[in-house]
């Protein structure tokens, strides 16, 4: 018997050796790991576990009508890990059985719930393999996963990327026009301003690109300072930037937020030893001013007003009316083509 036991640790470690009153006599090594703080030697066998499939057994005379019949039972306490088992009468041994067990289809689970290792099975056990395939593929997915957010990642930062100003950190014309489009097709009220910069030429003419930058990073500034969380700020052309305002804004507010941003962009702005001065016109369109709204329709009204504004001799704003328009065409020369050129 005792040379059957160290045989049946090594090739079944998951076994149990039963004496002839059904109590456990012996308990391989793996599984006396799955209950470490229990002895399970000396306890009868059905009070441990629950044996779930045959279910007409009451005793151990009962189980051993079904000796080599496939078992299906698991722990009366702790971990509800399923199990399988076999059971044969032991050689050499009256009255005594071996009933050796394994976790089916439940090892991935009793692997982690129990750190159970390659070496609490038997060396010929499948599940090592399947242990390595599990392995395997969970390394495989986890590359999978830190590769998928890296190109995450990249997607976002070139989404970023294609709706940013790289100069300024606003976002450009591609990212208002969709920014508009949204603010069109939703029930919101809003405003857009079209601003232009004054004189900003005669900055990149005296001092350089240099200081043209610069001051286009100041103007930047500045409108992210004057504007909310909610609003949005682009520069959509060298020294042409838009504005949407959301929600319901009225003229006296949007006419202080203009003179406000008109007076901070008149004060000098240093650049080494010198000062750039600029100054800023704007144009203003409001949703409510239209029955259809029409996204190509205001940027179209706002490039009007702010032309009216140059025209008035510049630094201050105008609110777009239908007769902007008119005068504007009256006053536009001919592009090629017959079309007109308001700018």
């Amino acid at each position: 018997m005792e040379t059957l036991i160290q045989m049946l640790d090594t090739l079944c470690p998951m076994h149990l050796v039963l004496d002839r009153t059904g109590h456990i006599a012996h308990t391989g090594p793996t599984l006396a790991k799955l209950r470490p703080d229990e002895l399970l030697t000396g306890q009868r066998f059905l009070e441990v576990f629950e044996l779930r499939r045959p279910r007409s057994v009451i005793n151990i005379d009962d189980l051993r009508q079904h000796a080599g019949s496939r078992l299906h039972l698991r722990f009366r306490a702790g971990a509800q890990t399923g199990l399988k088992g076999v059971m044969m009468p032991a050689p050499g041994a009256a009255g005594h059985m071996v009933v050796n067990l394994s976790f089916g289809i439940s090892v991935v689970d009793a692997v982690r719930e129990f750190a159970l290792t390659g070496g609490d099975f038997a060396a010929t056990d499948l599940t090592i393999e399947m242990l390595y395939l599990v392995e395997a593929k969970s390394a495989a997915m986890e590359a999978s996963r830190k590769l998928n957010q890296k190109l995450e990642g990249a997607k976002i930062a070139a989404e970023e990327q294609a709706f940013t100003d790289t100069l300024t950190g606003l976002k450009n014309r591609r990212a208002m026009d969709h920014v508009l489009s949204r603010a069109v097709a939703g029930p919101g009220r809003f405003a857009l301003l079209h601003l232009d910069l004054d004189f900003f030429k005669a900055v990149n003419d005296t001092l350089g690109h240099a200081a043209g930058d610069h001051v286009l990073q100041e103007v930047a500034r500045i409108l992210v300072e004057e504007t909310r969380d909610e609003d949005t700020v682009a520069r959509v052309g060298g020294d042409e930037f838009m504005l949407l305002f959301a929600g319901r804004m009225n003229r006296k507010r949007l006419a202080d937020i203009c003179d406000r941003l008109i007076a901070r962009l008149e004060r000098p702005i240093a650049f080494g030893t010198d000062n750039c001065r600029i100054s800023a016109s704007i144009g203003i369109t409001m949703s409510e001013d239209y029955e259809t709204l029409d996204r190509a329709l205001l940027q179209e009204d706002a490039d009007i007003a702010l032309y009216a504004s140059k025209h008035r001799g510049r630094a201050c704003h105008t609110f777009y009316d239908l007769s902007l328009r008119t005068a504007a065409l009256a006053t536009a020369p001919q592009a090629p083509g017959g079309n007109m050129t308001l700018r």
